[in-house]
């Protein structure tokens, strides 16, 4: 092996170290949105006050985000000018239509709990739909993952006494057979001291 060979392959080494240490880095802003739209739900189900503001900056937050993530693969000033209208047009639109649910109209017919839901699912589908148009599996997963959180959430919500009832089922059967053992070894212990 030649020196030039040994030196591009040295050199080739902390790029593919520093590629890995920026991996959770490029994965923070898709875990952070997807915890802030959770929270959201979590938050708006917990108070019965629906998130108006919360969910329009969570929009705006993602938009910039899918903007962020796919400029450096662009190198022409042109292709930067269509990324950034697209992608305005496409969360416009999203707004828009966040905003006809909370028309009082509408918001009269759903219950607080459900307009979140609600604007959480038109929130995840305005970013699969962006990832698509983007050509980007983190953003598309991203709109996939708010997307199951919908029905999650619901369910979670709806099952919270089948939870509780089971945790006093196990609870009583764990105290059952904690006495029941206290009971049986305690007669065994009296009788050693009785013959003693």
């Amino acid at each position: 092996m030649s020196e030039t060979d040994t030196q591009q392959s040295e050199a080739a080494l902390p790029s593919a170290d520093s590629g890995r240490a920026n991996f959770p880095w490029q994965r923070l802003p898709f875990v952070v949105a997807l915890v802030l739209a959770i929270t959201g739900v979590a938050y708006t189900n917990i108070s019965h006050q629906p998130l108006v503001g919360y969910w329009e900056f969570l929009a705006l937050a993602i938009a910039v985000v899918c903007v962020v993530t796919k400029w450096p693969e662009l190198d022409s000033k042109q292709a930067q000018f269509r990324l950034i209208w697209t992608q305005a047009l496409h969360w416009v639109a999203v707004l828009v239509t966040m905003n006809m649910m909370l028309v009082s109209g509408v918001q009269q017919l759903l219950p607080t709990p459900a307009t979140s839901l609600v604007l959480l699912t038109l929130l995840a589908l305005g970013t699969f739909l962006a990832g698509l148009s983007l050509l980007s599996p983190q953003i598309c997963f991203l709109g996939i993952a708010m997307g199951a959180a919908v029905p999650a959430l619901s369910w979670l919500k709806q099952s919270m006494v089948f939870f509780l009832l089971a945790a006093v089922f196990v609870v009583g059967i764990g105290m059952t057979f904690w006495l029941g053992y206290g009971r049986v070894a305690a007669p065994d212990n009296s009788k050693d001291q009785v013959e003693a």
